[in-house]
């Protein structure tokens, strides 16, 4: 679960050419090819396009990724300055009036300030349920990216945020959170527990209250989107069906097809603007909470890095015929390196991630805010402390709040 939570409970068609989803009933995995469509669903369109410099050929996506002279100046830059000033931990509460408490997630530190949070996004990267590493700027990317996608989507589900007065803070209004994550699907893949490939790879063919055909292999599209809620058991996410959620009183019949309606729109909406910057939103989860009027509100984070799979579209076809992993702009090969390395379950003591690796995940991630956002990811300053920065930023917001 997400570290609300933690906090607050006791369309368009894309450019290439794919092969078919598979049907309800079986369809060979090396068909006819056809194309990914997104459902335009009423939203409004979001264009914009990656703008090549005067007189240059503009480059594909992948090539931007893994070789470009931007690729260079920014992992000099994370390899001079941004690995040093990591922010790993906060301790606002010694340092900000007003904050009561402090409660540490995997990514947000999260702090009481009466009728707001304060979250704090971190550098820590999280998986298999665990602190891996830290990551130089991850936390203003997923701040500043949920952000962007926060303002974009207020017109499927409002949201929590009240004010942002820092590159890694987010105050917010409290709720009560629904104990249940919302993931969202649109391909059978992943690597974790309970990704959807590793559980239909073990013979699995009801999922979370979704039935599955036989023949599908990894990387493939499925025939519609659909969701596969999780909730929490020591420390660890637990796949639920519809029917047991209600059932356990985790949420009413009515609040869940009414978010579950939300999920699935944010998602064809993510979707929709992801195809439409040259990228296939894969998968994400999504986290809700009720306000005091009883509205549905969304909270957390939304299309991160973190929370989501983004595979770069033009190169998905030829890939997925070879037998090949899409190219990711995400943590999934962060993943992938430590299941090579070690148990990230069982294993007491993990290796440290290489510093090429930590490098890679960082670029990637600004890499992502900048092809969905289409701005320039602003490296912070380190004349001033980051832990100071933010205190002074948030003392701040805190006081014009009164």
């Amino acid at each position: 679960m997400g570290d609300f939570t933690v906090a607050l409970n006791p369309s368009q068609t894309l450019g290439a050419e794919i092969l078919p989803p598979v049907n309800r009933t079986y369809a060979a995995a090396r068909g006819p090819v056809t194309k990914i469509a997104f459902k335009p669903h009423g939203f409004r369109a979001i264009r914009a396009s990656v703008m090549p410099r005067e007189g240059q050929q503009q480059p594909s996506l992948g090539d931007s990724l893994v070789n470009s002279p931007h690729r260079n100046d920014v992992v000099d830059v994370i390899r001079r300055s941004g690995l040093s000033n990591c922010l790993s931990e906060t301790n606002l509460h010694n340092t900000v009036p007003g904050l009561v408490s402090k409660t540490r997630g995997k990514v947000r530190d999260i702090y009481d300030a009466g009728d707001y949070l304060v979250l704090v996004t971190t550098d820590r990267q999280s998986a298999f349920d665990r602190i891996l590493a830290s990551i130089p700027f991850k936390g203003q990317v997923l701040n500043e990216t949920s952000l962007w996608w926060f303002e974009r989507t207020k017109q499927i589900v409002s949201n929590a945020v009240v004010s942002a007065p820092d590159k890694n803070v987010t105050i917010a209004k409290k709720c009560s959170v629904f104990p249940v994550e919302f993931v969202a699907r649109g391909f059978v893949t992943g690597s974790t527990d309970t990704s959807l490939w590793t559980v239909y790879n073990k013979g699995a063919r009801n999922y979370c209250g979704n039935v599955l055909p036989d023949g599908m292999v990894k990387n493939q599209k499925l025939s519609e989107n659909i969701l596969t809620p999780t909730t929490k058991a020591a420390d660890h996410d637990v796949p639920v069906t519809p029917d047991e959620i209600i059932e356990r009183g985790l949420m009413t019949r009515a609040d869940y097809e009414e978010v579950s309606e939300k999920a699935l729109s944010l998602f064809e909406y993510g979707q929709q603007v992801a195809s439409e910057h040259g990228l296939i939103l894969v998968d994400t989860k999504y986290e809700f909470g009720k306000a005091n009027d009883g509205s549905i509100m969304l909270i957390d984070e939304v299309h991160t890095p973190d929370s989501s799979r983004y595979w770069i579209a033009n190169s998905y076809l030829e890939r997925f015929q070879n037998g090949l992993e899409p190219e990711n702009i995400d943590k999934e090969f962060l993943r992938l390196w430590f299941k090579s390395h070690c148990n990230p379950y069982e294993d007491e003591v993990l290796p440290d991630a290489p510093e090429d690796l930590v490098c890679e995940l960082s670029w990637r991630y600004i890499f992502l805010y900048e092809t969905i956002t289409k701005s320039k990811f602003e490296i912070p300053s380190t004349e001033e402390p980051i832990h100071d920065r933010i205190s002074r930023n948030v003392a701040s917001a805190l006081s014009s709040l009164k």
